[in-house]
């Protein structure tokens, strides 16, 4: 079966000259075939399957040549010390050798030819610079955070990127950047350990292709302007006035309806507001005071008393 060759998306589709309208080439795929992905394509780098060069096979004899002719003094330079968390790759001549990673204990590494790097598998952390973001609801504040990574591919540590621990640090900072440039700041303010989980998991997916985990994200640090922090201080004060006199409000209709329903209960009985007011005073002369006023009411006086009164 032949097919058609088809034009680049870079290059111009031919326009036919008699009806001047474009021709779009449809895309012939055999039965099997499935559309190419350029992201699909792209392979980890591994070590080579090609035949070793001649000159390289002579660079390489020559090395051992010297080790076994200096062999007390060289065995010191060929022998490197690789510790439990720790993994090395070695390139020969530029090339992967056979095995890639080695270690821990001691690695024999041909002086002049073999050129090693030491990764580290512990976990480690950095400090992501304060930078000052716009948020959603256009509020500048200073957020600073810190990211907790290990590598788990030494192999691609090395060979994936020039320098793992910059990229990542760099990477950290545009991720914090974008991902808080579409939250509010109350969302901030209230749901920052999602919003660390959001940072922690769109990291681990762009460094996965490194060799990188990251294992945790904390945002340390939120800072707000000193006219923001003044005007949500001024706005927590107003909510909190507004509800304590909503409170003392609810107090006062509480106590009239209670004193509503004392004054019928003392109006179904005379007797009961004289037990009052004797319970009044028993209860000012408990205290030390010189002087007590206490009602007394005018209907218990003689008549006679109230009318020479006005007189004397």
């Amino acid at each position: 079966m032949e097919f058609q060759a088809l034009p680049r998306p870079s290059q111009n589709v031919p326009i036919n000259s008699d009806n001047n309208n474009t021709i779009k080439k449809e895309r012939r795929l055999p039965n099997n075939a499935q559309p190419h992905n350029v992201y699909n394509s792209v392979k980890p780098v591994r070590a080579t399957t090609e035949s070793t060069p001649c000159s390289e096979t002579i660079l390489i004899a020559l090395s051992y040549m010297v080790v076994v002719i200096l062999f007390p003094l060289a065995i010191f330079f060929c022998l490197i010390t690789v510790k439990e968390y720790e993994r090395v790759v070695i390139l020969r001549l530029g090339r992967l050798r056979k095995h890639g990673m080695f270690g821990p204990g001691l690695v024999f590494v041909l002086p002049c030819v073999d050129e090693y790097h030491k990764v580290d598998m512990r976990t480690k952390a950095f400090d992501v610079e304060p930078q000052e973001i716009l948020t959603k609801d256009s509020v500048t504040i200073a957020v600073d955070a810190v990211v907790y990574y290990s590598i788990r591919n030494p192999l691609d540590s090395v060979l994936q990127v020039a320098n793992v621990t910059e990229s990542t640090r760099l990477l950290a900072q545009t991720t914090l950047r974008n991902v808080i440039g579409t939250k509010n700041l109350m969302e901030m303010l209230t749901a920052k350990e999602t919003l660390s989980k959001t940072i922690e998991k769109i990291l681990d997916d762009a460094t996965d292709a490194w060799g990188v985990k990251v294992e945790r994200v904390e945002m340390t640090d939120l800072r707000l302007p000193t006219s923001m922090q003044r005007a949500m201080a001024a706005e927590a004060e107003a909510i909190r006035e507004a509800k304590a006199k909503i409170v003392a409000a609810e107090g006062e209709l509480n106590a009239s309806r209670a004193l509503k329903q004392a004054s019928d209960v003392m109006a179904s009985n005379p007797i009961t507001l004289q037990l009052r007011y004797l319970q009044t005073l028993s209860t000012i002369s408990s205290e030390k005071n010189s002087t007590i006023v206490f009602p007394f009411p005018l209907e218990v006086m003689p008549s006679s008393s109230i009318k020479s009164g006005p007189k004397s």
